[in-house]
């Protein structure tokens, strides 16, 4: 991964220690950031450029999935990563179909594995930025073609 770039990590999960945990294993690794709801996850993500976000599925008042879903108009590009400590084939859907989420991951986690992932998950959204990026630039230039294609040729 390339060492120059920062990644910025928004962990939301109802219990503390979690939350305590994930810090622990990843302040050196990234920039993080954590709350404890769904709302304090939106506060910190209308304040900081989050690239990566994982979330508790199982949490008092909004679920992990009605999170994600909830933050996808106002907040599109961070690439989502689901936790839960149960496996529930109709969560993985929902994961999946409604919040847009890149990967499910069970508790407890793996740190090297959740490390992996969530550096994958910058990639993706670092190629999703450049490809932004790449086709504004093109429709300018196609803009401008356009532009000089209709002028009077030069008599």
């Amino acid at each position: 991964m390339n060492s120059d770039a920062s990644v910025n990590v928004l962990y939301v999960d109802d219990e503390i220690h979690n939350l305590n945990s994930f810090k622990a294993g990843f302040r050196r690794l990234f920039n993080v950031f954590t709350a404890e709801s769904a709302v304090e996850g939106r506060k910190i993500l209308e304040t900081e450029d989050i690239h990566v976000i994982v979330t508790d599925q199982r949490m008092p008042v909004t679920t992990g999935i009605e999170f994600l879903e909830s933050i996808i108009p106002d907040f599109p590009e961070p690439i989502r990563i689901l936790l839960t400590g149960y496996a529930d084939i109709n969560a993985v859907i929902d994961a999946i179909n409604r919040g847009q989420v890149y990967k499910y991951i069970q508790k407890p986690w793996r740190e090297d594995d959740l490390q992996i992932n969530i550096e994958k998950a910058f990639e993706i959204y670092m190629l999703r930025k450049e490809n932004r990026e790449l086709t504004e630039k093109l429709l300018i230039a196609n803009k401008q073609l356009e532009y000089l294609l209709r002028q009077d040729p030069p008599s």
